[in-house]
């Protein structure tokens, strides 16, 4: 059962980042690079135009039906509850996903390139791109690259940060010691010689190394017996074995640190062949007890991937 967590949302972000004021020539691409945080782009050729406002919230997606339904779809119901009245749509990012929910259920989401150009030829002048990713690796950059490309349609955009961005530096708040408290509301009653392993996605992105700050947060936190580790990144599930040995733990809980509890949970992690992390841990000695719940399912991570929204709502909506 989840504990309650309520973090303290900072009011403004701002940009994070201003360009000296001695820079008189700054070129385009030099303005896009300064923008750093929540991004807003104005056009003023179509300034004039009436408001007419949607939000956009961009997921990878997934194409286990019940964990999407618990996870990306709350998420989502819970912004469109923050922005009453507002037009939402969801968009994955995925083309697989897209095309095999398309064929076994009969569902057909949009990229968010064809989200954004279905709100252009209805009329929607502003729109609030909003990221349902976990940290701004491939997946983020991809929704910066269509927000860069698309915002000159739009009278306003804004593009939103993932779940954790900010790490307190310049003044910001500590988006990483947020989730790791959020996602602690999860984790077991603590137990002599007892751990758990939260399994990370992995990037070939330098935002990999965001998993290193999350671990150095939980121990922050006091949770020196949790430990971040990756499929498709570092670290590796053999990079902390040896440290579960070093500690004598004898019993561990494994569960997904991704916004699904998809295939890399459900196979990767906790499946029955030999090559799962279950099984070679279970073959080193160790009780393993699967927890089967992507984060979106965390009514306290939820609350945060809501505030995130609001922040590009608002960026978009300012005056």
């Amino acid at each position: 059962m989840q504990k309650t967590f309520n973090p303290l949302f900072a009011a403004d972000t701002g940009a994070g980042y201003k360009l000296s004021n001695e820079v008189k020539t700054a070129t385009p691409s030099l303005l896009d690079a300064a923008q750093i945080g929540v991004c807003v782009y104005e056009n003023p050729e179509l300034s004039a135009l009436p408001d007419k406002d949607a939000i956009l919230v961009t997921s990878f997606g997934t194409t286990y039906k019940e964990t999407r339904r618990r996870t990306i779809d709350a998420v989502f119901e819970e912004i469109k509850a923050a922005c009453p009245g507002v037009k939402a749509e969801l968009a994955f990012t995925s083309h697989i996903v897209i095309e095999r929910i398309k064929k076994n259920e009969g569902i057909t989401y949009p990229t968010p390139e064809e989200a954004l150009e279905a709100l252009h030829k209805e009329g929607y002048t502003r729109v609030a791109i909003c990221s349902l990713d976990i940290i701004p690796g491939i997946e983020y950059a991809y929704k910066t690259f269509v927000f860069n490309r698309y915002k000159t349609l739009f009278k306003k955009m804004s593009l939103g940060t993932p779940l954790m961005y900010w790490m307190g530096q310049e003044d910001q708040r500590d988006d990483i010691k947020d989730t790791m408290q959020a996602l602690s509301t999860q984790f077991p009653q603590p137990a002599p010689a007892s751990a758990v392993l939260l399994l990370a996605h992995g990037t070939p992105h330098p935002a990999n190394a965001y998993y290193s700050v999350m671990q150095n947060r939980l121990n922050e936190l006091g949770f020196d017996n949790a430990y971040i580790y990756s499929v498709e990144g570092w670290p590796h599930l053999d990079t902390v074995i040896p440290l579960l040995k070093a500690k004598d733990i004898k019993e561990i809980t494994i569960m997904p640190a991704m916004m699904v509890a998809g295939d890399h949970a459900n196979n990767d992690m906790a499946g029955d062949d030999e090559d799962s992390h279950k099984t070679i841990l279970e073959s080193c000695g160790f009780k393993v007890t699967p927890y089967l719940h992507g984060m979106g399912e965390n009514e306290n991570i939820r609350r945060l991937f809501v505030a995130r929204a609001l922040e590009a709502w608002q960026k978009l909506t300012a005056e």
